[in-house]
């Protein structure tokens, strides 16, 4: 019984080795299909990642007055089938709301990133990418959030 359980944990050791050292880490990601992007980020290892979230920003550069401008659109999450890895695809990206401010006549239209609508933060992981499937001709933008370690405590009233 203890040699059958050192097989397989120097099995499991020797798979995994084999993946981390795998010159192509995205070996276990699907290809991209026709009409889509495969976006990666490799994020930073960081002391303490459960103190930080990842925002994806999807979109693209476009022609904006002084009017707030975004894009529609919804990240599915899906999961690796027989790794359990997470990333994420964009199906589609349709026009999107705007706000309806008089601009001033003079001021020029300018390039602008427009962003798919989102305030979901994501979790911070540095040991795997963050795969992203986007339509031909959208950008992947991020932001990292951190919080402070230092907590406050809430008051009884």
């Amino acid at each position: 019984m203890k040699l059958h359980n050192a097989i397989i944990a120097l099995s499991a050791i020797t798979c995994a080795t084999a993946f981390a050292s795998s010159p192509d880490p995205l070996q276990a990601y699907p290809a991209a299909e026709a009409g889509f992007v495969r976006k990666v980020i490799q994020l930073p290892k960081v002391k303490n990642p459960e103190l930080y979230r990842v925002q994806l920003l999807a979109g693209k550069m476009m022609e904006v007055d002084c009017n707030q401008t975004r894009l529609a659109g919804e990240l599915k999450e899906e999961t690796v089938q027989g790794w359990g890895y997470n990333y994420w695809v964009l199906p589609e990206v349709k026009s999107g709301i705007s706000t309806m401010m008089a601009c001033n006549p003079k001021e020029a239209k300018k390039s602008a990133f427009v962003a798919v609508y989102s305030e979901k933060l994501y979790r911070y992981n540095a040991k795997l990418p963050v795969v992203v499937y986007v339509p031909e001709g959208i950008e992947l933008r991020y932001r990292i959030f951190s919080a402070k370690e230092k907590t406050q405590m809430a008051m009884d009233k």
